[in-house]
């Protein structure tokens, strides 16, 4: 067991994790984002869909925590697809991917292909398609997103990083260059209402927002062509709040005493302002 662990240890160590995954045997993939990150992610995403028997896609996979969650949730069918940090020189992902998939030894499809070549022809539909952390990295975001949502027959759950949340009306910022964390293929910044109308625009009626375990500048939106695998509506708790809100619950949250303090002197300082 010692040397299968050291083996496993040696080919993690070769690779580079975006996804942090329990692999088993104490091996957890030195991912970007923490265990606790994707769990919440995981956790967010899925609860509410009953994945028994569905089939899922899953758009840019990278390491495929979310393709292996899915699987492990009883989907019937995963397809885990990526194309940019598959083939990146740097990231490796497919190799890293294969790693994770072989050491956990579960039965997901993979397949090297950008957005820009999805469709019911290509791959065909599914019932649930996830599209997370990708429509913010596509130049094309409008047109990506349109192929995303094609191919989904129950489900479009999208998760992606938002701007402008100001603005009470739809809205999504453009960065050139370098400007959301030092990154390139960050070209995008949508607030959720502009989203929510984007995915109200592919037929999806009922469409929920949820909150990130990150903070409020991203969230994770259910759009529902169908609600037979909803299990449950989205609670009130996780529900993504309007900026001004979010920041004061979190004052709230972090200064308990000192918000009670202010609460309690806004009387007198709109006294003294002769207000």
């Amino acid at each position: 067991m010692a040397n299968v662990t050291d083996d496993l240890n040696s080919r993690v160590a070769a690779q580079y994790w975006h996804h942090s995954i329990d692999l088993g045997g104490g091996v957890i993939t030195p991912g970007g984002k923490s265990l606790a990150i994707c769990a919440g992610e995981a956790s967010l995403i899925f609860d509410r869909v009953d994945l028994g028997g569905l089939s899922v896609l899953d758009i840019g996979a990278w390491n495929g925590f979310f393709s292996f969650e899915a699987k492990r949730r009883g989907a019937r069918h995963v397809l885990a697809t990526d194309s940019f940090c598959w083939s990146h020189p740097d990231f490796r992902g497919r190799e890293a991917f294969d790693v994770a998939r072989s050491a956990l030894g579960v039965d997901v499809d993979a397949r090297e292909i950008d957005v820009a070549d999805l469709s019911p022809e290509s791959v065909g539909e599914f019932d649930v398609v996830l599209y997370l952390g990708v429509f913010y990295h596509r130049y094309d975001a409008i047109e990506s997103l349109a192929r995303a949502a094609r191919l989904a027959k129950q489900v479009l759950i999208v998760e992606t990083h938002l701007d402008l949340r100001d603005f009470n009306f739809p809205a999504m910022a453009f960065y050139p260059g370098h400007e959301l964390n030092n990154d390139p293929t960050n070209w995008w910044g949508p607030n959720e209402h502009c989203m929510q109308a984007l995915l109200a625009g592919h037929g999806f009626k009922d469409i929920e927002v949820s909150t990130h375990p990150a903070g409020h500048s991203r969230a994770i939106f259910h759009a529902w062509r169908s609600t037979q695998a909803r299990t449950m509506t989205l609670g009130e708790e996780t529900r993504l709040k309007p900026v001004a809100e979010a920041k004061q619950l979190a004052f709230t949250q972090r200064h308990p005493i000192l918000s009670r303090v202010r609460a309690g002197l806004r009387p007198v300082r709109r006294f003294f302002a002769g207000e």
